[in-house]
């Protein structure tokens, strides 16, 4: 992965990492089934002016389906019943060695030895953090989340098939498929008008109001621009190469946790918070295509 598209996937990190604060402000006001349609819900008017990607409707369904849909029913099934926030933002991020392991089994992608190493430390390290914060958490929320992590990454690979021209219009037109399933959630688990009530109410409060700033970011920074460019790298990279940094996403979460709402990481937290970034950058190097490069004859390298 050269520098440019580095520096993208650790763009991609930070807005995804400052989503959970946004996500903290939007839930303050709205249920969390009908948050996750509402997300998604208010990007189908620019269907209007932006043309369908051309790729197969399976690979666009199937992208929305568990990326946009079934991650988020998960991950808010398990908040619901108890998983801690922080730790819910963590171990969604097993998605990540997921992600690679089903890209090597379904797709054949190849691992380098360095490759395997890093990921290998970053997992190691987000064991640690779950590990800390999970002294206190019972075992079936962890399971629901690990199942929002797993259709994450089933929707990566749906994501890297679509391979599409503009990963952009892909990233819009996926919002046609989680409205529709995750407003009948809420309707049928938090009432057919408690969405509708507090939409209509938001703007009568400082809290209503925190919570359409978090709607505005997450649906137009973290969904538009953070998950077009995360499809932009996974089309043009192997998936083993791109989903390691996802793991950073909780660094970022408790980072931002700890400056915006006060909340202190625990020291053990942050050292591991470091291997993260360590393994992940290790993760994301392609030293075997370094050590060929001296191979090419002075007749190639003048041509190139």
């Amino acid at each position: 992965m050269n520098s440019r598209d580095r520096s993208l996937a650790l763009l991609v990190a930070l807005l995804w990492g400052l989503n959970f604060i946004a996500l903290d402000f939007g839930l303050g006001q709205f249920p969390p089934f009908f948050f996750a349609g509402l997300r998604f819900a208010v990007l189908l008017p620019l269907l209007l002016f932006i043309p369908k990607p051309d790729v197969p409707w399976k690979w666009l369904i199937g992208y929305g389906l568990f990326f946009g849909t079934l991650q988020f029913a998960f991950l808010f099934v398990a908040m619901n019943i108890g998983m801690p926030t922080g730790l819910a933002s963590l171990v969604q991020q097993a998605s990540a060695p997921f992600t690679v392991v089903l890209g090597a089994l379904l797709l054949r992608e190849k691992l380098s030895p360095v490759q395997v190493i890093g990921i290998l430390t970053a997992v190691l390290g987000m064991a640690v953090i779950g590990w800390h914060r999970a002294q206190s958490a019972a075992l079936l929320p962890m399971l629901v989340t690990l199942c929002g992590a797993f259709s994450w990454a089933l929707g990566n690979l749906c994501g890297r098939k679509a391979n599409p021209q503009n990963p952009l219009h892909l990233t819009l037109w996926i919002s046609i498929v989680p409205p529709l399933p995750m407003f009948a959630l809420s309707a049928a688990v938090e009432g057919p008008t408690a969405g509708w009530h507090a939409l209509a109410t938001a703007f009568d409060s400082t809290t209503g109001l925190y919570a359409l700033c978090g709607l505005a970011y997450t649906s137009l920074l973290a969904t538009i621009i953070g998950s077009g460019l995360w499809t932009t790298l996974m089309g043009r990279y192997p998936a083993s190469r791109v989903a390691p940094f996802s793991l950073l996403v909780p660094v970022v979460g408790f980072t931002a946790a700890w400056l915006i709402l006060d909340e202190h990481p625990h020291p053990l937290e942050l050292a591991a918070g470091a291997v993260v970034v360590v393994g992940v950058f290790l993760g994301s190097l392609n030293l075997t295509a370094r050590r060929r490069a001296p191979a090419l004859t002075p007749e190639v390298e003048q041509a190139a």
